[in-house]
């Protein structure tokens, strides 16, 4: 009887056991699909590489995409490995490195062939590089400025439904108008690209855009219009806290008033220029514009 107690004893604490595991596994949260947790740490990498660039940190942005670069390849993501090399080819663009940004998109080209969005977005970036291969208002950067509009119009409609590989593609449309000397086209582009940046609080590029709006308005004569789009860029560059941006706003604000003979606020322009780029360790920036400062007197 006692035996039998027991067996019945060891068949009810078998039930319970089954029953308690049936019910842990039951409560248990279901596990992942898939691990991203490396896929965002690339992402992240990108997107401060990116901002790094906007403030004229170009050492920087290149450290922060070699760590993307290690995560994009350890996880064997090529749309990664694509947007990595995207933005350190623009990298060597900002750097006066035409040559290697262009070997850059070139391979990215290569291993984006077959994305419906990534490759025309290389071939976006390509482009924008042909124009300032050449040298300035000369027939051939204008006539390859309307290869440019062309070849990127036609491929606006791949990247459509990315917003901001929308708004690149109206930046680089932008820039080709203006070097063909359409400034209304031209501003009318590069107002498309600020509405995006603007709903995005892209705030570093919603002051480069009015940036380059205040050199369109510049070139075609409206000088009060464009001290106007530079007191957006500097509302803007102000809000992001972008050194490297206020600096540029300044030396272009300098610029303008020394076209228009105000040899007095141009120079103080100019040295508001240089001590913000002395502020964040710019020299080289800085003595730019105190060589404008200079020209000024010369």
């Amino acid at each position: 009887m006692k035996h039998a107690m027991n067996v019945y004893g060891m068949s009810c604490l078998a039930a319970l056991g089954a029953a308690l595991f049936l019910s842990s596994c039951a409560s248990a949260p279901e596990r992942p699909l898939e691990i991203t947790a490396l896929r965002s740490a690339a992402e992240d990498q990108i997107e401060s590489a990116n901002r790094a660039a906007d403030r004229g940190d170009y050492e920087g942005a290149l450290n922060l995409l070699d760590e993307a670069r290690k995560l994009a390849v350890s996880t064997d993501r090529p749309d990664l490995r694509i947007r990595e090399s995207l933005s350190r080819g623009s990298v060597f663009f900002y750097l006066g490195r035409i040559d290697e940004a262009d070997a850059v998109w070139n391979s990215t080209l290569a291993e984006a062939a077959d994305d419906r969005v990534l490759a025309p977005v290389c071939r976006i970036y390509m482009a924008r590089s042909r124009i300032f291969r050449l040298p300035e208002n000369s027939r051939e950067r204008r006539d390859e400025a309307a290869g440019v509009l062309a070849l990127v119009r036609r491929e606006m409609d791949a990247v459509k439904n990315h917003r901001l590989y929308t708004a690149l593609a109206w930046t680089v449309i932008g820039l080709a108008e203006k070097e063909c000397g359409r400034y209304a086209e031209a501003e009318k582009a590069l107002k498309n690209s600020l509405e995006i940046h603007e709903k995005e609080r892209y705030l570093e590029q919603a002051a480069y855009d009015w940036y380059l709006i205040a050199s369109v308005r510049s070139m075609s004569g409206q000088y009060d219009g464009a001290q106007a789009a530079l007191r957006e860029a500097l509302g803007y560059d102000r809000r992001a806290e972008n050194s490297h941006g206020l600096g540029m706003d300044w030396i272009a604000i300098g610029d303008i008033h020394a076209k228009t003979g105000g040899t007095f606020l141009a120079a103080a322009a100019y040295r508001r220029a240089s001590e913000i780029f002395r502020s964040i360790d710019l020299e080289e920036n800085a003595l730019m514009a105190e060589a404008r400062l200079r020209d000024l007197t010369t």
